[in-house]
């Protein structure tokens, strides 16, 4: 390409030297010219170091892809009363609003741990209790324990509560003596390890009263 515009610009020299009134703009035009010339050459160039637009759909797929990658770890479980599963509700993960997701998986009715990280734990268990049986003060609890190498692989308490249900007024009547409905909820944050297993822990006397219906009765993890 220089090598043309060279001769171009020989060739107008000797043109304008026989012509003097068009020196101007015979090279005016040969000066454009060359200079629409290597502005193509240049997009040519930039346009094959850009690639083909196939490699930026590309990219564009690995961003979504990563995207994906990084959900939020987390798993929301209700519970169910089944009288095969002693001191616990059968914790179920296919069921109304249950789910998971980011490796947090329901194994032998607890939760396992798939990372090193901060988690906030929750869980609520309601129960019916039936309290014209004459007994007063009746308790209902719930506990979340936690099995992790970090603990010798033993297991220990991380959450529990107690409520007292059937407290009976002086000025109850009768219709006010039938079955109560108490809900016990709890929920923090720990430092869990990967491998760490949750399970729960109820009294196994209080499991017939245990509220199923959507909403009540429900045991959750989700990464911080």
């Amino acid at each position: 390409m220089e090598g043309e515009c060279k001769v171009l610009l020989d060739a107008r020299r000797e043109n304008m030297a026989a012509k003097p009134s068009a020196r101007l703009p015979g090279a005016l035009l040969v000066v454009t010219l060359c200079l629409a010339a290597a502005a193509a050459a240049v997009l040519v160039l930039n346009r094959h170091a850009k690639g083909p637009p196939q490699e930026e759909e590309h990219g564009d797929l690995h961003h979504t892809l990563r995207q994906i990658s990084n959900v939020r770890a987390a798993i929301h479980l209700e519970g169910r009363y089944n009288s095969a599963v002693r001191s616990s509700a059968e914790w179920k993960d296919e069921v109304d609003q249950s789910h998971s997701q980011g490796g947090l998986q329901l194994n032998n009715n607890q939760i396992s741990i798939p990372r090193d990280g901060l988690y906030f734990v929750y869980s609520q268990a309601s129960f019916r209790v039936d309290c014209s049986s004459g007994d007063a003060g009746v308790h209902v609890s719930h506990t979340v324990r936690r099995w992790s190498s970090s603990y010798g692989e033993e297991e220990r308490t991380i959450m529990h509560s107690i409520r007292s249900v059937c407290q009976r007024k002086a000025s109850s009547s009768p219709e006010e003596e039938g079955s109560w409905f108490s809900s016990v909820y709890m929920g923090a944050v720990f430092n869990l390890r990967r491998g760490d297993r949750l399970r729960t822990v109820m009294e196994e006397k209080m499991l017939p009263g245990l509220e199923d219906e959507s909403g009540k009765t429900f045991f959750g993890v989700f990464a911080l």
